[in-house]
């Protein structure tokens, strides 16, 4: 039988594994054992008295009295023992609670195996049958009753059994040889039915944790996605919103312009104040999908990780020089506290999440300061960023590093940034693998901080790389189906000084290189989305082949989705999102030549 190696004593903590359960297998088989012991207690309550009317010949009154007293008594204490178990449950003690009932339920189960005694007597064949009769009865129906916990029924079993098989063992006679032979074999049978119930109601509470596990599983599961709408929905009224107001802000001031052209010459402040003011909300708008791309390519895991070496004085150095002018403009004091450390990170990852944390913290501090520094623990270093905002209430801790939530930017205020900040930092701390924290009480400030290995310093002089600088007298080739696209890509590149060739697909910009007259192509510039179902990737393929080179080649694309940021990650092409900036692009460029 799969019972416990040794079973625990009464009291004893330690409680061993049942067929690989735990204590929440054993809490679980003794709830069941419990259970299923009403059956056994409600016979020891109806049985005793018609067993003592037929003994009462055999027996005398006084001895069945106490008799009957025990057996009532015992089984009102197993019955108070059960009620309180239901009530009081087992206070993580699930086997102290199973040796109680097992005690009680062996000194109950020797009081009917002194039934044997007075059942084995010469003479008295009908008496002894009738007692084997109980006997058989009793034992038989304490197995599926106290099969939950194995002791329990193999001490009962042979409480019961015993007296009667020694007192038949010294007898003479030839019958009780058969009746010896009759309780092993009960013995025996009961005992294979014991251990295959135990296994039944093991298995049954395992499926049952296993049901419950998934249960709890598909509730998480299914609160998760709950989380997910909502916060996608709230993301996307957020970006509508953010992406709506420069979009009507760029058609009010298109409309002005319109006006002052036909009223013929436009005078030059207002032309200028209106590029000023176009170009303000074109970075308000080009900053909203600069975040949003940012959070894409971190959920695509298409941003590459270069781990070197990083000196937190030069970092420090960098942002004190960087925010000086911002905590004077504001009136704010601004403490960085230097650090001979080095850690092992990205530098450019590292620098961009720290300055994003001190951003946020000028952005919401109005009075008092902020403060940059590191303290060491162990082998890592934690870099702080304290302030003395108005802080976060602790159920709203988590919540800031979701998208566009800005807990005290109700009215949606550029002027207080874009609520993308915190879930970038939260993104690229996953990827660096730098756990963040944050701590905060309402009215006193916060404090964010970023845990990062030490290392040992980098080799001094170690050169430094920088991207080339844009070359003029290129020849491209551009595929955009959109003819506006074309015409402001041409005027740009050609601007620049390059030869350029456009086509609404990868033929005609081919009959166009064709028409001016050939030569080298340096590089093939494409849209991503084209007509007829055709991908930029497939025109930038078609034109390799049909000019016999691989060319270097830019695809400009509107989609930020993590899958297309992947795609783009495994290709040698590289990949420029809308809207493109002239400086952006001639970056690019000089890139991809270089």
């Amino acid at each position: 039988m799969n019972a416990p190696a040794r079973p625990a004593r009464m009291g004893e903590q330690h409680q061993p594994t049942i067929i690989g359960q735990d204590a929440l297998a054993w809490k679980a088989l003794v709830e069941v054992f419990y259970r299923q012991s009403y059956a056994v207690l409600f016979a020891n309550f109806v049985v005793p008295l018609p067993v003592a009317w037929v003994l009462r010949e055999e027996v005398s009154l006084p001895v069945l009295v106490v008799w009957i007293a025990g057996m009532y008594l015992l089984t009102a204490a197993r019955v108070v023992l059960a009620q309180l178990h239901r009530i009081q449950g087992d206070g993580g003690r699930p086997l102290v609670w199973a040796w109680r009932s097992t005690v009680l339920s062996w000194a109950s189960s020797l009081l009917w195996g002194l039934l044997g005694l007075v059942g084995v007597m010469p003479g008295e064949p009908h008496l002894l049958a009738f007692v084997c009769i109980v006997l058989t009865g009793l034992t038989c129906g304490a197995v599926p009753s106290l099969s939950a916990f194995p002791p329990a029924y193999v001490g009962s079993m042979a409480a019961m059994l015993a007296p009667t098989l020694v007192r038949c063992l010294t007898q003479d006679e030839a019958i009780y040889g058969v009746y010896v032979i009759f309780i092993v074999c009960l013995a025996v049978v009961n005992l294979y039915y014991c251990r295959v119930t135990y296994r039944t109601v093991t298995e049954t509470v395992r499926l049952r944790s296993q049901n419950l596990a998934l249960i709890r599983d598909l509730e998480g599961e299914r609160d998760r996605a709950q989380t997910a709408d909502r916060s996608k929905t709230r993301f996307l009224a957020a970006a509508s919103h953010d992406l709506r107001q420069p979009i009507h802000a760029l058609g009010l001031f298109a409309g002005a312009l319109g006006v002052w052209a036909g009223k013929g010459d436009v005078p030059s402040h207002e032309a200028a104040g209106l590029s000023d003011r176009l170009k303000t909300v074109i970075g308000n708008l080009s900053g909203v999908l600069d975040g949003l791309l940012d959070v894409s390519k971190l959920d695509a895991g298409v941003v590459p990780v270069t781990r070197e070496p990083v000196s937190l004085g030069c970092l420090f150095a960098d942002l004190r020089e960087e925010y000086a002018g911002l905590a004077q403009e504001r009136g704010l004091s601004w403490r960085v506290i230097d650090s001979a450390l080095w850690v092992d990170s990205d530098p450019v990852l590292l620098r961009r999440m720290i300055g994003n944390l001190v951003s946020n913290a000028f952005r919401y501090t109005r009075r008092g300061g902020v403060l940059l520094g590191v303290r060491r623990r162990g082998e890592g270093a934690v870099i702080q960023v304290v302030d003395s905002g108005p802080g976060i209430a602790e159920d709203q801790q988590e919540l800031i590093f979701d998208e566009f939530v800005q807990l005290h930017n109700p009215e949606r205020d550029r002027a207080q940034g874009l609520g993308l900040g915190l879930a970038i930092v939260r993104r690229t701390a996953r990827l660096l693998g730098h756990p963040i924290a944050v701590r905060s009480v309402e009215g006193r400030g916060s404090s964010f901080s970023v845990a990062v290995p030490l290392t040992t310093p980098a080799a001094p002089d170690a050169p430094v790389c920088r991207p080339p600088e844009a070359c003029g007298g290129l020849r491209i080739l551009v595929v955009d189906d959109q003819a506006e696209v074309l015409t402001a890509v041409r005027g740009l590149l050609e601007a620049w000084g390059h030869s350029v060739h456009v086509g609404r697909d990868a033929d005609a910009a081919l009959r166009a290189h064709a028409k001016a007259g050939g030569g080298a192509v340096h590089l093939i510039l494409a849209d991503y989305r084209l007509g007829d179902e055709v991908t930029g990737r497939e025109a930038v393929t078609n034109l390799r082949l049909r000019l016999g080179a691989n060319l270097p080649a830019i695809v400009i694309t509107g989609d930020t989705s993590p899958s297309r940021l992947r795609e783009a990650a495994d290709r040698d092409w590289r990949l420029l999102h809308k809207p493109v900036k002239a400086e952006t692009l001639r970056d690019a460029i000089a890139l991809a030549v270089g």
